[in-house]
């Protein structure tokens, strides 16, 4: 690993709000896919 300095911690703070958002964006896709699917389950018997 390269030598960061005193560009550690925000380099860091930076990658991990990179991946809470990453996270967060796939699980929001993934709650509104089910929430269609579920709206297309009930159209498709009626």
């Amino acid at each position: 690993m390269p030598e960061l300095g005193q560009y550690a911690i925000p380099i860091f703070f930076a990658y991990g709000i990179s991946f809470l958002l990453i996270v967060a964006i796939t699980l929001v896709s993934y709650i509104q896919y089910k929430s269609v699917m579920r709206n297309l389950q009930k159209i498709e018997e009626d």
